[in-house]
């Protein structure tokens, strides 16, 4: 027995370790898991993930599925209990109201993870389609975050405006910058004109030191025609906005991905249900779009989302 252990722990030296990070509250338990699931089944044989979920009241029996999905592959599973307390400044905060207060969790991962150097920041609303080592050992000098720039980037005077939904996290950077506290501080100053949440709030304190990473490691989409880059088969999707893939009747670009990684989870869908959601719902989620855009077919991002979808061979990285 000693040495089928000592084996083991040799070969766990061996393996390349990656700490992921999620949020969520008992809600959201379900949504975190299938990001999970989606990480375990694109890992390397050689990659040994450390996953954090900051606990926001997650039930006992959620946590014990989350820690079924180990059976996908061998990894650590970890509850960081949360205290709504610590938060008291980030209530205050009014903004959109599908951001919940777990979104801030994420502003004290220094202190919520003393022992940890860095970690790769995942949404709910995301799936992960490839192994993470090269994102995560993305070269950061005076920067604390890598991240890919927002769709809405545009409409920001902030050239290095990143989405938050998927973050590289340099906690000793963000220690060594006392960032919890940067981000208190302007969050207080700020507290009702922030509209974006805890992305407002990381893009402003660490405006221009913000490292960029490719499109592929958060294609944002929302419907056919809103998506963040035209890639075919992206590294990491966001499904940001309303239309969620785990919302009934949601138009949803890249839904069946999402169906994919949920089907290996114990929230998995009967025959039926798959039918239902892969050919009744998305006929009813068209009817649904057209009654509220009726004229999408007007809109030149229309046809310029049909042709690098369907003419443009290989893989479409521009925007």
């Amino acid at each position: 027995m000693l040495q089928r252990e000592q084996s083991i722990l040799r070969k766990l030296n061996r393996m390349k370790h990656i700490n992921i990070c999620l949020a969520c509250d008992d809600n959201y338990s379900k949504y975190a898991g299938v990001v999970i699931a989606s990480v375990l089944a694109n890992s390397n044989q050689d990659t040994y993930l450390n996953f954090y979920i900051l606990d926001g009241g997650i039930s006992q029996k959620h946590k014990s599925e989350i820690n079924d999905l180990k059976s996908i592959k061998g990894c650590e599973i970890n509850f960081i209990p949360i205290n709504d307390d610590d938060f008291s400044e980030y209530k205050k905060v009014k903004t959109h109201k599908y951001i919940t207060l777990a979104t801030y969790y994420r502003l004290k991962l220094p202190s919520l993870l003393p022992d940890v150097e860095r970690v790769i920041y995942l949404d709910c609303d995301t799936i992960v389609n490839s192994d993470l080592t090269e994102l995560y050992n993305i070269h950061l000098t005076t920067q604390a975050f890598a991240g890919v720039l927002d769709i809405n980037m545009k409409n920001f005077d902030n050239q290095t405006y990143i989405n938050a939904g998927v973050l590289v996290m340099d906690l000793n950077k963000m220690r060594e910058l006392n960032l919890e506290q940067a981000f208190l501080e302007w969050t207080e100053e700020h507290q009702t004109s922030i509209e974006c949440g805890d992305q407002e709030i990381i893009n402003e304190v660490c405006k221009g030191n913000i490292f960029v990473v490719p499109d592929t490691w958060n294609v944002q989409t929302s419907d056919f025609m809103n998506r963040s880059s035209f890639i075919k088969k992206p590294n990491i999707i966001h499904y940001i906005a309303k239309n969620k893939p785990f919302n009934s009747i949601s138009l949803c670009y890249f839904k069946n991905f999402y169906l994919k990684y949920l089907q290996m989870t114990p929230w998995k869908k009967s025959k039926l249900e798959v039918f239902i959601y892969k050919y009744c719902e998305q006929i009813l989620s068209i009817f649904k779009f057209i009654i509220h855009r009726p004229t999408f077919f007007l809109q030149s991002k229309f046809y310029r989302a049909f042709y690098k979808t369907y003419l443009v061979r290989g893989e479409c990285y521009e925007k």
